[in-house]
């Protein structure tokens, strides 16, 4: 998983989508995701236990909290435990 900095805005004001694979946090809803990819205006999330993917408008995505993105790392790692 990769870390994002904040979407911030470019040259002429629009906001910079997070790269494919950065762990982010919806803020409607406040579930983590990983960015799959961009379909449209919108930035497509996917939990990062894998699972059905959602589209978030990419002013409403930031960066996770330190304990957000552990959380989400230890969900993959147990994951892969069976656990």
């Amino acid at each position: 998983m990769v870390t994002m900095t904040a979407p911030t805005p470019d040259a002429d004001g629009h906001t910079v989508s997070p790269d494919a694979g950065a762990l982010v946090v919806d803020r409607r809803s406040g579930k983590v995701g990983v960015v799959m990819g961009h379909v449209g205006p919108h930035v497509q999330l996917r939990p990062p236990r894998g699972g059905r993917e959602w589209d978030v408008p990419p002013e409403d995505v930031r960066t996770p909290t330190p304990t957000e993105e552990l959380s989400a790392k230890v969900a993959v790692a147990n994951r892969r435990w069976g656990r």
